[in-house]
């Protein structure tokens, strides 16, 4: 599972050939968590509250890459490194 982007100790991933709908999975420490791209919700797993809100944050800033990098990964591409949250 590549990794995309990291920042604070957040590890941001996409699976090639995935299933739907359009996600991106998180690893924190132990957590683990499956966000959807369109609504920046979680579909799977848990994360803390900070990091949770972290990564919406970050997820808003850079939707149309993580669409991008989904279409890529549905394709086979290798994917494009997003940039880290900037605190």
């Amino acid at each position: 599972m590549p990794l995309i982007s990291r920042f604070l100790g957040i590890g941001i991933y996409m699976y090639f050939s995935d299933h739907y709908p359009a996600h991106f999975h998180v690893k924190y420490g132990e957590y683990q968590a499956e966000f959807d791209i369109g609504t920046v919700g979680i579909i799977a797993g848990y994360l803390p509250r900070r990091v949770h809100a972290l990564v919406v944050e970050w997820a808003v800033l850079h939707r149309d890459e993580l669409q991008e990098n989904w279409d890529r990964a549905r394709q086979g591409l290798q994917l494009v490194r997003i940039e880290p949250l900037d605190l």
